[in-house]
Order: C-alpha cells, then sequence, then structure tokens
C-alpha cells in the first residue's frame, strides 16, 4: 500500500476562507467526493490528524472534526494503533497513485451515462451580437424606463409587505389580481374578476400551460401563415397538427378557417389579433365577430394573445375577442409591464373559472414559488396609477419614434421596400420589392455594426420580408442604423 503523504491532498483540497461554510465541512465534502470518484481508493489510509493539518495548514482540532464527520456520515473506519481507512465497500479497482497527477478533480462528465430523448424543437432560435446597433423584435426601450421610481417603490413594498408572507402562494397576490382585473376591465373591456386571473412569468408560460392542459398529441391547431416562431415551437413539441391560415390586410382569413372546420375537427386556433405577428395588420371588427362565430358552432378554441397591446397609436383601439366572448371559447393571454424595466414585468391568463382551477395545479408545479412581492408592487403602480401615467408618456414617445423611423425608411429605401405604417406595436413589416439574399444581408450588415437576427428574416419562393423593430431606438441610433442598412443594400442590389 501506498503511504498517505504520497497522495496530492493539496491538489484535490481547496480551502475557501471566506466562504460561509465551515472549513471542516469544505474539507469533509471534497475528501467524500475524492473517495465517490475512486481518487482515494477503498482501503487507503488517511493521514494523521497532525501530518494532515499541517499539510493543510489548518489546526489540529478541524481535522479531527473532519474525520469524526467522515466517520459518522460511513465513509472511513478507525482501526485501533493502525489509523484511518476509507472504508472498502466493493471490489472497485482503485485508481493508481502513479496516475493520480494525470486526474483532474474539477472535470465534469461532459456525457450522460444513461440515454435519453433529444429534440432539435426546441432549440434556442435567439443570437447575440456586439454589434453597436441592433434591429430587433419590437421590444420597448429600458432606458426609458424611471428604474429608480421602480425600486423605491418596491423597495417600501418589502418592508411593508414582507412580513406578511409567511408561505409561497402558488395563486399569485390577490392584490395584484384584483387589481389587474379592475385595470383589464376598464382598459380591455374584459368583465373578470380574480377567480379569471392566472399569473405567469411570460407569454411562453401562459402558452405552454394552455398547451399542456388542452391540447393533445394529433390535434390539429390553426394559426397564422406566418406566426410568433416561439409558440410555434410550444405546439410542435406538444406534437400537435399545425394548419396555416392566409393573411391578409385584414388579419387572418376567415373563409378559410370555415372551410377547414367543415372538412376536419379542430382543437384550437391561436392568433394575435390587435397586431398580427410579425405582419403587424389588424384583424378586423367584422371578422372578430365571425371568428366567434365559427368557434361556437365548430366547437374549437380561440388562443387569443394580445402580447403588445399597450403599445396602440389609434384613440379608440379594438377591443380583444375575448371582451364580447359568452360562450367560454376565447382564453386570453397577455403580458403585463411590458414597458417597464425587464424585472418588473409578468404574463397573465384570463379564463372562465372551471379551467382556471386545472391551471393552478400546473402553475404549482412550474412556479409555485412565484414573485409575491413583485405582484404586490405592480398592484400599487395600477392603484395610484402610475402605470397609466407612465404608458400615456412612453406611448408618445413610441409614436414620435414610430413617425421618424417610417420616414427614414420611406428616405433611404423606398425604391426596395414597401411596407404600411402600423397602427400600433414597435415594429414595422417590410416587404422586399427586389431579389435579395436576406441571410447574406444580415452578414453584410454586421460586419458593418448592425446586427439583424435571422428571427426577423421571412424568406421563401413567394415571401421575402422582414420585420424591423424600432422601439429601442433614439432619432440618433436610427439614423446611423437605417444608414448603415441602405448603403448595404445598395451595394447589393
Amino acid at each position: 500500500m501506498n503511504s498517505p503523504v504520497e497522495i496530492p491532498y493539496q491538489s484535490f483540497i481547496k480551502i475557501n476562507r471566506n466562504s460561509e461554510v465551515a472549513i471542516y465541512m469544505q474539507v469533509t465534502n471534497q475528501l467524500i467526493n475524492a473517495i465517490q470518484r475512486g481518487f482515494l481508493p477503498f482501503g487507503t489510509k488517511l493521514p494523521g490528524t497532525r501530518a494532515l493539518s499541517q499539510l493543510l495548514q489548518v489546526h489540529r482540532n478541524t481535522i479531527v472534526a473532519v474525520y469524526d464527520e467522515l466517520f459518522a456520515q460511513g465513509w472511513v473506519e478507525s482501526l485501533p494503533n493502525k489509523g484511518t481507512f476509507v472504508i472498502r465497500k466493493n471490489d472497485e479497482k482503485p485508481v493508481s497513485f502513479n496516475d493520480f497527477n494525470q486526474i483532474n478533480l474539477k472535470n465534469y462528465p461532459k456525457t450522460t451515462g444513461f440515454t435519453f430523448k433529444t429534440s432539435n424543437i426546441l432549440d434556442n432560435p435567439f443570437e447575440r451580437s456586439d454589434c453597436e446597433f441592433v434591429f430587433n423584435d419590437g421590444v420597448p426601450d429600458i432606458r426609458l424606463t424611471q428604474i429608480d421610481q421602480h425600486s423605491r417603490i418596491y423597495s417600501s413594498t418589502l418592508k411593508r409587505r414582507a412580513h406578511k408572507i409567511s408561505h409561497y402562494n402558488q395563486d399569485g397576490s390577490e392584490f395584484f389580481k384584483k387589481n389587474l382585473s379592475q385595470y383589464l376591465n376598464l382598459s380591455r373591456g374584459l368583465p373578470i374578476s380574480t377567480h379569471n386571473i392566472l399569473i405567469t412569468r411570460s407569454t411562453e408560460m401562459s402558452i405552454y400551460i394552455v398547451s399542456e392542459i388542452l391540447l393533445s398529441e394529433n390535434d390539429t391547431v390553426l394559426i397564422g401563415a406566418l406566426s410568433y416562431f416561439s409558440v410555434n415551437m410550444i405546439f410542435q413539441k406538444t406534437g400537435v397538427k399545425i394548419v396555416t391560415i392566409p393573411i391578409d390586410d385584414e388579419g387572418i382569413d376567415v373563409e378559410e378557417v370555415r372551410k377547414i372546420c367543415q372538412k376536419q375537427k379542430i382543437r384550437m386556433l391561436y392568433l394575435t389579433p390587435h397586431h398580427h405577428y410579425p405582419t403587424t395588420v389588424t384583424l378586423s371588427a367584422q371578422r372578430r365577430l365571425e371568428l366567434l362565430n365559427l368557434a361556437n358552432e365548430f366547437g374549437f378554441i380561440i388562443l387569443e394573445d394580445d402580447y403588445d397591446y399597450d403599445f396602440h397609436y389609434d384613440k379608440s383601439p379594438i377591443l380583444p375577442l375575448a371582451s364580447a366572448d359568452t360562450n367560454g371559447m376565447v382564453i386570453y393571454i397577455g403580458s403585463f409591464g411590458k414597458s417597464l424595466a425587464p424585472g418588473f414585468r409578468t404574463g397573465f391568463i384570463v379564463a372562465p373559472e372551471n379551467l382556471m382551477t386545472e391551471m393552478r395545479k400546473y402553475l404549482g408545479i412550474i412556479d409555485r414559488q412565484g414573485d409575491i412581492l413583485m405582484e404586490h408592487v405592480l398592484g400599487e403602480m395600477i392603484a395610484e396609477g402610475e402605470i397609466n401615467r407612465y404608458l400615456k408618456k412612453s406611448v408618445k414617445v413610441y409614436q414620435e419614434r414610430l413617425d421618424y423611423f417610417v420616414r427614414l425608411v420611406e428616405e433611404n429605401l423606398g425604391n426596395y421596400l414597401q411596407f404600411k405604417k402600423p397602427s400600433g406595436g414597435l415594429a414595422i413589416w417590410a416587404e422586399w420589392k427586389i431579389p435579395i439574399n436576406l441571410m447574406q444581408l444580415s452578414r453584410n450588415c454586421g460586419q458593418n455594426n448592425l446586427f439583424i437576427p435571422k428571427t426577423l428574416l421571412y424568406q421563401n419562393k413567394d415571401l421575402t420580408a422582414m420585420r424591423l423593430g424600432f422601439g429601442n431606438f433614439n432619432f440618433d441610433e436610427m439614423e446611423k442604423s437605417i444608414e448603415i442598412f441602405s448603403k448595404t443594400v445598395k451595394r447589393m442590389s
């Protein structure tokens, strides 16, 4: 047997004296890890407490506590007049001391020792870039948020409310739900109570929960011919059959929906009627009524995603389909606080009570803790009118940015792009008048400090188009981005 002093304990026992974990527990855990991985073979004699304490430069009593803990956990045995030994639990071949220097204890296995299902459906479609300018999907500019004010509200809420919260509440803050239900009633015409709201972390979580409860493998789901890629990924993972419906200037083609319903059973229709994603067109009032009638007639669910209702520039935005639903056929999902700082945003689902009961069970599994304090903050912002004041200011800024962005695109790219100015949202939908390789355009712009993610590009044999977000740009950034963009296009054309 090799001498205990030949083992390079210092190579695999690293002590962090600033850690909150007691030193004796740090040493204990690392010795157990070495035993489990076979670096300290079964039957190995450990150094005496004095020798190991000198080697690791700790007090001898610390090593005594280490050995006591190893003995208590059953990793070592102490033999009178012989020493302390790693207990031999099986006949596994120990690691040779001669090979010890080749072992890197910090290496974690690169692959599992078992097989599992893999899928490319949920591959992350988002890209990152170090470019100074970025065309995004139409997200708010966080520089406009009053983060200091939000932080003060959070801090005061924490002091006043934290002592009242003694347990997790998967149903969310009743205070927030009460204020949110009133807010949605007044702003979107939804005659709901707290019993009709489920608080989630995002639109994607909302759709995931809905899909898990309401969709089964081989169900048929209708979506727009162009639709939100993240939602498509969730539906595909559920195993449903996706059927696309044409989109025109009035939104989804309702007659096509009727034809399909007459031929086969439809479980769900997913749509973004306020501003269709990605084309930004608004579903006409007449088609909204027709869809509700079709849902009642053929019994399919309407999943209404109102992802950017807050960003409308018309004086009278069209109310959601859910506001006119009297038969419980519409599930309404949205986001709240999208124009606030990222940490102050949340999602929600609105549905009849019987479905809400089942949804709360699923939420209790995937988000049992929730964020009660943040929900209190959002509830206070509604109650005090802070949300309305902030939205009024930010919408004015975004409308000015839309007007300026549209003018820049028309002046610099009018011969190459055609588009209609949207009535709301933070992006425009532009179709190309000329043949152009959009992936190559993206790469060329990236070389000139302008990043265009592939998720904004739509190109097939019938369509070449882009979704261009403007909300994150101030006027100067718009000018520089459009300058890079237009110069690149002209060089390629």
